[in-house]
C-alpha cells in the first residue's frame, strides 16, 4: 500500500508546469515524479540534476547508463524504478531479454555479457552497493575501460539510483500500469 499518495490531477498551477517539465511532452506523468511533487521544492531541486542524470550530456552512453540504473535498482529491490527503466529504455539501449534478466537476476560473469565494459559496470555497481566503496583491484580494472569524468558520473549515477530507490520503495511507490515485474523476467 502506497505510503505517500501521488498528487493527482487536476494539479496546482505549480505543479501542473513542474510535472509537465519533467516528462516527455505529452506523456503523463508519472507515479514517483508526482509523489516528489507532494514536496514542490523538493521536485524541483531534483529536476535538474535528474534531467542531467539522464541526458546526453552525461559523459557514457545509454547503454552503460540503463545497465547501471537497471543493476543498481534491482540490487535495492526497487521493482518500480527497475520497471520504469526496462520499459522505456531497454530496447533503446540495446539490452536484450536475457541481459535485462542477468542484470535484475544475475551475475557480471554471466554468458549473456560479451563485452568486459558491461561486465565492469555490473561489477561496479555491486561492489558499490554491498561495500560504499571501489576496492583498488577493481578500480584498476574500470579504469581500463572508462576515464575519470565517465568514472564520475557512473559513480553519482549509481548514488543517485540508490537514493531515488530508497525513496520509491520506503514510500510504496505503485508500480506503473504494464510495467514489468522481477518475476516477469526470471
Amino acid at each position: 500500500m502506497t505510503r505517500i499518495a501521488p498528487v493527482e490531477p487536476p494539479y496546482e498551477p505549480a505543479v501542473e508546469e513542474q510535472l509537465r517539465s519533467m516528462m516527455p511532452e505529452g506523456v503523463p506523468p508519472i507515479a514517483l515524479f508526482r509523489t516528489f511533487a507532494r514536496n514542490l521544492p523538493l521536485a524541483q531541486a531534483m529536476h535538474p540534476w535528474g534531467r542531467h542524470e539522464l541526458s546526453r550530456a552525461l559523459s557514457v552512453g545509454l547503454r552503460a547508463r540503463e545497465i547501471v540504473i537497471v543493476r543498481t535498482c534491482a540490487r535495492c529491490g526497487c521493482e518500480y524504478e527497475w520497471g520504469v527503466h526496462v520499459a522505456f529504455f531497454a530496447q533503446r539501449a540495446g539490452l536484450d531479454a536475457e541481459q535485462v534478466k542477468s542484470l535484475t537476476h544475475g551475475r557480471p560473469d554471466d554468458p549473456c555479457w560479451a563485452s568486459a565494459g558491461d561486465r565492469l559496470l555490473i561489477g561496479l555497481v555491486d561492489e558499490l552497493h554491498e561495500t560504499s566503496d571501489v576496492s583498488d583491484a577493481s578500480w584498476e580494472r574500470v579504469r581500463t575501460e572508462f576515464d575519470e569524468v565517465q568514472l564520475l558520473d557512473l559513480l553519482l549515477l549509481c548514488g543517485w539510483y540508490h537514493a531515488i530507490s530508497f525513496t520509491a520503495r520506503a514510500a510504496r511507490v505503485t508500480l506503473e500500469d504494464g510495467a514489468p515485474t522481477f518475476d516477469s523476467v526470471r
